[in-house]
């Protein structure tokens, strides 16, 4: 197997991980998958960049998010987007954790409102963390201390099992 082969399934084995992340940053399904098809181009165009050694998830997550930073710079976001079921970010569920029952939709709809609501100093390294980002990725990102980061995360985490403990 080539390089290129080998770059392409790495980049396609991240698609949906991807997708969450997509989902998480623009809160719409179709600027989401606009976010994945965008980012896919921009890594395949630049797949000669890409040195072996480098963290290839964060360097395609880091692709993305700037350009989602890019893109909300030249375009002013609305101030409202309203979820709706079918479009939920699903915390990267595997595929029989209950979504094919109106209960567990009721239930993912539910968390992802509790994740929505956190100021964003819990609920940004929160869905970064759940997207598959480690501790460290995400101190890096956000220029915290890594403890920092940790309690974030530790305290968004603590917030869901408090509102969330009837679910058990």
């Amino acid at each position: 197997m080539g390089t290129s082969t080998t770059f392409q399934g790495k980049l396609l084995s991240l698609q949906s991980n991807l997708l969450n992340f997509a989902y998480m940053l623009t809160s719409n399904y179709d600027d989401a998958y606009d976010l994945l098809q965008d980012t896919t181009l921009k890594a395949l165009d630049n797949e000669d960049k890409y040195v072996d050694n480098v963290n290839f998830k964060g360097w395609v997550f880091t692709i993305m998010r700037n350009i989602f930073i890019n893109n909300y710079r030249k375009v002013v976001r609305s101030s409202t987007v309203v979820d709706k079921t079918e479009d939920l970010y699903h915390l990267n569920l595997p595929q029989d954790s209950g979504f094919q029952t109106p209960e567990g939709s009721f239930a993912a709809m539910e968390i992802t409102k509790a994740i929505n609501s956190f100021s964003d100093e819990y609920r940004v390294p929160f869905s970064m963390h759940v997207a598959g980002y480690k501790y460290n990725e995400i101190a890096e990102k956000m220029n915290l201390p890594l403890g920092t980061v940790k309690s974030r995360i530790f305290f968004a985490r603590q917030k869901l099992q408090q509102q969330f403990h009837d679910y058990r």
